[in-house]
């Protein structure tokens, strides 16, 4: 169900998107689900993330483990995934919190954040919500709900970051996990991580999962030793799940629609500027988009030029639907729009790495969810009262963090 102008909702975004009914006023909160779903969700985190740094859940060999529900469970599992669990449910509950606390001091009714634990993606969940359950007629009051949640979320993902930068383990580390056996013998032989992929022997090349550079992790790891190269980090359950902070903060920042930076942008700049600023960087995306679509084109077309054909086709037809949405469907003009975009994406095939680098395909999943669940526009708002200097001021400041945090290729495989 999309979000709707009345009852504004402000979330980690989810994997679809979508917004839970606004239940009718006077419902109260039920704890026990609160309670449940936050339970359930830390356990998903912490078996996701035992299964990311690569530790083996009932590891008959080892002499230490622990007892739960009659099962042996691995002490090492068990203590990297608290941490990986832990670390991204602080950042989670702290997010959402930062939303609540706003919303209470304002006096607008919201329920207590719904974790959602969904052990099969990874990392274990897909975020969490709150429900507002009244409208927000106030354009300051919208913006304090809304800033509030990325502001909290980012101060504690931030010090959750130097926390792991600062006591990473020497790459002796790795030597203790499963497999990699090709990285264990360039650390034994160097004494350091190396900066490219290391194939091991006999297993092919195989799918790598790279986790996108930012430019604030990137900063940090400036001043810091043994930092892992980005398709190393997820064998570092606290460094990891400090990058998922700022990613679902950059995520929440992103300034359209009913997102909360599209809330911190409409009511920074105004309905009209937000539907231009906000269109602009749909189309940006899209156009990453596209690039990383036509770049991946030869590894799924191969020799086939009509299977080739058919692809850049299917990329035309997909953008075109996504331009008559944006452009409230003006045909003509969406015609052109992904014309420019599809000739831009051939372009970059031919100026090669330099370009393509900045393609990404998997915006084009999250351009669908912006356009048809989250929208492109905001909804307006009753009173258009002006900003206050502070609040100005935590607007710019929520978009350098979201320039800080943002990534182009936030997740991928080579």
């Amino acid at each position: 169900m999309e979000p709707t102008p009345q009852r504004p909702t402000f979330s980690v975004p989810s994997s679809s998107g979508a917004t839970a009914p606004v239940p009718p006023a006077g419902v109260r909160d039920r704890y026990w689900l609160h309670v449940l779903l936050f339970a359930l969700t830390l356990a998903s985190t912490v078996f996701a993330g035992g299964q990311l740094v690569g530790r083996i859940l009932f590891y008959e060999a080892s002499d230490r483990w622990i007892s739960i529900l009659g099962l042996d469970i691995s002490t090492e599992y068990l203590l990297d995934g608290l941490r990986f669990g832990g670390s991204l449910l602080l950042f989670l509950t702290v997010h959402e919190f930062g939303h609540w606390f706003a919303a209470r001091h304002h006096g607008v009714r919201t329920s207590l954040p719904y974790f959602i634990p969904f052990p099969f993606n990874g990392i274990g969940t897909f975020g969490a919500v709150i429900r507002i359950r009244e409208q927000v007629p106030s354009l300051r009051k919208l913006f304090d709900i809304g800033v509030a949640g990325p502001i909290a979320g980012f101060v504690v993902s931030l010090a959750v970051l130097v926390w792991a930068l600062a006591t990473l383990p020497g790459p002796d580390y790795l030597l203790d996990l499963p497999a990699h056996e090709a990285l264990k013998v360039w650390i034994r032989e160097h004494g350091s991580l190396p900066s490219g992929i290391l194939r091991d022997p006999g297993v092919g090349e195989g799918l790598t999962l790279v986790v996108g550079q930012t430019p604030l992790y990137w900063l940090l790891g400036q001043f810091f030793p043994h930092v892992p190269p980005m398709h190393e980090m997820y064998h570092y359950p606290v460094l990891f799940a400090g990058w998922i902070g700022l990613f679902f903060t950059a995520l929440n920042l992103l300034p359209v629609g009913q997102l909360d930076g599209g809330h911190i942008l409409y009511a920074l700049v105004g309905p009209k500027w937000h539907a231009r600023l906000a269109r602009i960087f749909v189309l940006l995306l899209l156009l990453s988009g596209a690039i990383g679509f036509a770049t991946e084109l030869e590894s799924f077309a191969g020799d086939s030029m009509l299977y080739g054909l058919g692809l850049w086709s299917l990329l035309a037809t997909l953008i075109l639907a996504y331009m008559i949405r944006i452009l409230g469907g003006k045909l003509r003009v969406a015609g052109v729009a992904t014309a420019v975009i599809v000739v831009l994406a051939a372009l970059a095939q031919v100026a090669g790495p330099a370009v393509t680098r900045i393609g990404y395909s998997g915006w084009l999943l999250w351009c669908a969810l912006i356009i048809y669940l989250i929208r492109v526009d905001h909804p307006p708002v009753r009173f258009q009262e002006p900003l206050t200097g502070g609040r100005r001021v935590l607007a710019w400041a929520s978009i350098v963090i979201f320039a800080l945090c943002f990534s182009i290729k936030p997740l991928y495989f080579l």
